[in-house]
């Protein structure tokens, strides 16, 4: 261990990249780092998923609230401070092996968060992410002098927001509701980039940023496409079933749909200002939270057309709705509330009411699908009344 402290205190000075850099893309390392992520969110959709199936969805969608923040938070800390400094060095390759074993270790505490309500495991591996993060940061602080003061408020704002979740469990034990707890500690947390960055801005890039996120969205909604390929292979298993490979079906033209309309030919990200990179930033949450939650219900519906599932069909149809509607609205609130005018800025609400009417509505899944479909018409199609900004 002594060798390893020595040599990250020796080699770690992160200095900061071009944010004008030319051809900036992922790296392996990015690459390799997301697959942790895709284990833990595929541990938060499947403890969602099972809540819903057996009835118990009420208590299942805040524990999954709270677990893909955690999955979330971490990533998009990572994420942004990579774009930032990430030089490929040897410190900052350990560091990255030091967060993924945290992440792992958040994503084997995932069922005892959703069975039991037992965060310790899934706090002890957050935690063990946050402090590789501190140890970037000091890093940061050390080879950029121009933003020393940033990278020191990174730190501290981590380190103080660390301390709060591990004496969480204290605060439990003294009675203290963790729905409050949970809110006070999200907040610090949310709390350090807005305070950070106002005494320099770091030199992320933007369309590394906005390459990143397109990744992170196309692995959440990877949790669709499973759960259409477990419907299929039930449907073989049991005898071929029309009923499953037409869920299946019906799954896949709307996870397609979702797709399509995050990727679109308008940069996401357009300004490099502090407000809307936050505002961006954060509320991908609710975009990449229900792009994952949508393969939650579609496994749901799996279950349900199998006789495996505890709950009613309405539950089942609106854990699909309810989530494809959240993916919508939040990609209005990151995107389409700043680029699009006319009819356009109200097409992406309004169709997130017409998911919720679906739920509603006999044969469920096939208006979910329709309702994908024609989104991704009226926001594309040159002769739609439908207009967004370039």
């Amino acid at each position: 261990m002594g060798g390893l402290s020595n040599l990250l205190s020796d080699h770690l000075v992160f200095r900061p990249r071009d944010s004008a850099e030319a051809h900036r893309a992922a790296t392996p390392l990015e690459l390799f780092f997301d697959l942790v992520s895709v284990i833990a969110i595929a541990a938060a959709a499947a403890g969602l998923h099972h809540a819903v199936a057996e009835g118990h969805a009420l208590e299942g969608l805040p524990r999954y609230l709270m677990a893909f923040f955690a999955i979330w938070w971490a990533w998009m800390n990572y994420t942004w401070f990579a774009s930032a400094y990430d030089d490929d060095s040897v410190a900052f390759r350990v560091l990255t092996m030091i967060i993924m074993f945290g992440a792992l270790i958040m994503a084997a505490g995932q069922t005892l968060l959703f069975t039991e309500l037992n965060l310790t495991v899934v706090i002890i591996g957050y935690v063990i992410m946050r402090i590789g993060m501190i140890a970037m940061w000091l890093g940061a602080a050390r080879g950029d002098a121009e933003r020393a003061k940033t990278a020191r408020r990174y730190a501290a704002g981590i380190g103080i927001a660390q301390i709060f979740w591990l004496v969480l469990p204290l605060l439990l034990a003294l009675g203290l509701p963790l729905a409050l707890l949970v809110v006070i500690g999200v907040a610090l947390e949310l709390a350090v980039p807005a305070f950070a960055e106002r005494a320099a801005t770091t030199p992320w890039h933007r369309h590394h940023i906005i390459e990143r996120y397109g990744l992170l969205t196309i692995i959440v909604l990877g949790e669709s496409l499973l759960a259409g390929s477990m419907a299929i292979s039930t449907a073989t298993a049991e005898g071929l079933s029309p009923g499953l490979i037409w869920m299946a079906f019906c799954g896949i033209i709307i996870t397609f749909s979702l797709w399509w309309l995050y990727f679109c030919k308008e940069d996401h990200l357009t300004s490099t200002k502090l407000s809307r990179a936050l505002s961006w930033g954060y509320g991908h949450y609710i975009v990449f939270g229900a792009g994952a939650a949508v393969g939650a219900g579609l496994a749901v519906q799996v279950e349900l057309a199998t006789h495996h599932a505890h709950t009613t069909q309405m539950a089942g149809d609106m854990a699909v709705a309810l989530p494809m509607a959240a993916f919508l609205l939040g990609l209005w609130l990151v995107r389409d509330r700043h680029l699009a005018s006319g009819t356009a800025l109200l097409l992406l609400p309004a169709m997130a009411l017409v998911c919720v009417i679906c739920a509603v509505l006999p044969f469920s899944m096939t208006l979910l699908a329709a309702a994908g479909a024609v989104t991704v018409w009226l926001r594309n199609h040159p002769a739609s009344p439908t207009h967004i900004n370039s």
